[in-house]
């Protein structure tokens, strides 16, 4: 996620390339502006051939064009979104589940208390890595103790496979702390809102945009800004490039915003910021048990992953 101050200067706003989509696509522009210079300078003439086109139909293609970018971005956001609320979701959940725990279970051992604490705090890591499509990473390694390692090995989905182990761990020290059936059943419900968070991350991380929707809109976009010189050729002349060159900017960059904000959970400097997250997940759960906390995640360069 891109980190920016509140208030950024015009300065700012017009040249900087921190947070833009031109890193992405600039070499697409540069290659549109190319075309139109070579429009311009054989005046539209293509093997001795006059192209003459003329701007209806650019208008109303570019307008269906703009319609059509604009919904699959709409949806894109919501797809990022969802994600965010999500995630905002598990950060509550966890609190809840750590100060029930201090609550409602004070005379449980430190030690036993790390151990749940540190359950909850890896299955946010977990997750993170499951919807990454990466392997487990050492923050979940250092959070198992050796029986759940054991337990977890070999597992396919491992944040569901630590739900399930945090699941047993809740109950076997809530019976023997004599909490009452009715705090066991809170508690439980906020493991079942922890699997509804699991599979509606699963649900955005596996079911993408359909494929033929995005390949038709690519195609579409590169035919239109390809064929838009030999339109403006006649009537600007030698602006030909630039005009074109800021039409490209905006329909490609659109284009490939919204791919990437339809996968959240990738490393794009404008997707989720899940380390960041996971983190903080981590400082609010041990700072509700009294123990050490990690240090706040720091944005490198400008960019929090």
């Amino acid at each position: 996620m891109i980190t920016r101050p509140q208030n950024p200067s015009v300065w700012v706003l017009l040249f900087s390339l921190k947070g833009s989509i031109i890193p992405v696509i600039w070499r697409k522009v540069l290659f549109t502006m190319f075309i139109s210079t070579v429009v311009v300078a054989t005046h539209g003439t293509l093997y001795h051939y006059k192209v003459v086109l003329t701007a209806t139909p650019f208008t109303l293609w570019g307008l269906t064009l703009a319609i059509f970018l604009g919904f699959r971005n709409t949806v894109a956001y919501q797809r990022f979104w969802e994600a965010r609320t999500l995630w905002g979701e598990l950060l509550i959940v966890s609190r809840n589940l750590t100060r029930q725990l201090v609550s409602f279970m004070p005379g449980l051992a430190r030690s036993e208390r790390l151990a749940l604490a540190h359950t909850l705090i890896g299955f946010g890591y977990a997750l993170r890595d499951h919807l990454r499509r990466e392997p487990s990473s050492d923050d979940v390694a250092r959070l198992l103790d050796p029986e759940a390692a054991a337990t977890l090995e070999g597992k396919q989905n491992l944040p569901n496979a630590l739900l399930g182990l945090l699941g047993k761990r809740v109950v076997d020290r809530a019976q023997q702390a004599g909490t009452s059936d009715i705090v066991q059943v809170e508690m439980d419900q906020q493991l079942t809102r922890l699997s509804y968070v699991l599979a509606g991350c699963e649900r955005i991380a596996y079911t993408p945009i359909p494929y033929p929707y995005i390949l038709m809109l690519h195609r579409v976009v590169h035919i239109y800004c390809f064929l838009l010189p030999f339109c403006l050729v006649n009537s600007i002349g030698a602006f030909t490039p630039f005009a074109v060159g800021v039409l490209a900017y905006t329909f490609f960059g659109l284009d490939a915003l919204g791919d990437q904000i339809s996968d959240p959970f990738d490393t794009q400097p404008n997707d989720l910021p899940l380390n960041a997250l996971c983190r903080t997940l981590e400082i609010s759960v041990l700072e509700l048990l009294e123990e050490p906390a990690p240090a706040p995640p720091q944005a490198e360069d400008g960019v929090l992953l």
